[in-house]
């Protein structure tokens, strides 16, 4: 069931498109990603579908209700982390969690979503005074705090260092395991991988993929090695080796080569160079990445 459906949304500022006929829908109980450089559309397009922004044209519905007609309603029922949330320095935890329940008609017990996010110690401190992780913890806190179905989290992790990037990885896993549908933008490859079942993948205000990481990624592996062996041109010989089923292509340049192919294409390979006793090192195998298949998809480099 599609708790989300996004067609033909578009969006211009001062004669300049930032959004370009986007697309996608998100199913109940998944972390959906919206992947792309900076600069690509993402925040627009999250911030028309919680209704903070208004589309030019396009048709969104969350939870089958409209975020510009149906406002109020659409608001009451999802949680929203903004890409620049901040908080007054000297407001304690307890107190923006209490405010932050105001907001809804049938809230969440706050003092319940201290403990669950690891903040029951951090009551009564003021939010300069926390650490970033614990930032990140009360952000994910506020915006559950109104039992929502869906939560939107925005750059979640931009700035934090790598054990704190991971932890906040864990708590959003916990998220959807307590039954809320996350809606995740990031510009980090390694994030998206980790945390999301599908990925809509911006470039230039247009989705130009979806597919779950392992889909974008496709089964392409590499294999890199330098030649040690040299035929009579000096060149070293890897005649044969684009003829074997499993390889996709061979590149070169001097003694370096790079072969990619599926599958178990390493066993041909190394099976086929030791027949021909050619013999190679700095030999090492690398899985195709994001990165690689963004380049891909856009003939440019995720910047």
């Amino acid at each position: 069931m599609a708790v989300i459906e996004v067609t033909d949304l578009r969006k211009s500022y001062a004669g300049l498109t930032v959004l370009d006929g986007v697309s996608f829908s998100v199913e109940e109980g998944e972390i959906f990603g919206i992947l792309g450089p900076n600069g690509t559309g993402k925040t627009t397009t999250v911030e028309c579908v919680e209704g903070l922004r208004r589309p030019d044209s396009g048709s969104i519905r969350v939870l089958g209700l409209d975020p510009v007609k149906d406002a109020r309603k659409v608001r009451e029922r999802i949680g929203v982390q903004l890409q620049q949330t901040q908080l007054p320095e000297n407001i304690k935890v307890w107190e923006a969690l209490d405010l932050y329940a105001s907001f809804y008609a049938d809230p969440r017990d706050w003092r319940e979503l201290l403990e669950e996010w690891g903040l029951a110690d951090k009551r009564d401190a003021r939010f300069g005074k926390l650490s970033g992780g614990q930032q990140q913890r009360l952000f994910i806190a506020l915006a559950l705090v109104g039992n929502p179905r869906v939560a939107f989290l925005d750059e979640l992790t931009t700035g934090l260092d790598p054990q704190a990037r991971r932890t906040t990885w864990e708590l959003v896993k916990k998220v959807r395991a307590s039954g809320v549908t996350v809606v995740l933008v990031s510009h980090f490859m390694d994030e998206v991988e980790e945390l999301c079942d599908r990925v809509a993948v911006f470039d230039r205000g247009k989705v130009v993929a979806i597919d779950t990481p392992a889909g974008l990624v496709g089964g392409e592996h590499r294999m890199r090695f330098t030649l040690m062996t040299e035929d009579a041109s000096g060149q070293g010989d890897t005649a044969g080796l684009e003829d074997l089923p499993e390889v996709i292509g061979v590149s070169r340049e001097g003694r370096r080569v790079v072969v990619t192919g599926r599958g178990d294409f390493a066993t041909a390979v190394t099976a086929h160079l030791a027949r021909n006793h050619i013999l190679v090192s700095d030999l090492r195998i690398d899985k195709r990445t994001l990165d690689d298949a963004f380049a891909a998809l856009t003939g440019r480099s995720f910047e």
